[in-house]
């Protein structure tokens, strides 16, 4: 059944049957494949009936054929170009610059560590 076709092979089919999961696409008078409702366009489709309908001639790519159990996933998407993103304006960021006192700026570590040592030690008199 299968043994006619190839992965990655192009080929025209038709939509005989729709389900919410995919559609049923006829590859010749023997062979039916599944395009899985994932494959169908690029983006998110949330109702497969509003991109299909049965009779539809549709550009399908075999994706996989399983001999065993005479399945073939097939692929709508895989014959199209991906669509071309926009590039997202960028947003100019602000920085928010708080002064809480006249010692605030560009100080050395040691500067700072020695103020932040003598905060804390003023925090931890009032706890007491």
């Amino acid at each position: 059944m299968t043994n006619k076709f190839e992965v990655g092979q192009i080929l025209d089919g038709k939509v005989t049957g729709i389900q919410p999961y995919g559609a049923f696409v006829a590859l010749d008078e023997e062979t039916q494949g599944l395009v899985h409702i994932s494959e169908v366009t690029h983006g998110f489709v949330k109702d497969i009936n509003e991109h299909l309908t049965t009779g539809d001639e549709v550009k399908v790519k075999v994706l996989t054929i399983d001999e065993e159990k005479n399945k073939v996933s097939l692929s709508i998407r895989a014959t199209e170009e991906a669509p071309k993103k926009a590039p997202k304006p960028r947003k100019q960021q602000t920085a928010a610059v708080q002064h809480t006192n006249d010692s605030a700026g560009f100080n050395t570590l040691k500067d700072k560590l020695e103020e932040w040592i003598e905060q804390s030690g003023e925090r931890d008199s009032f706890k007491k």
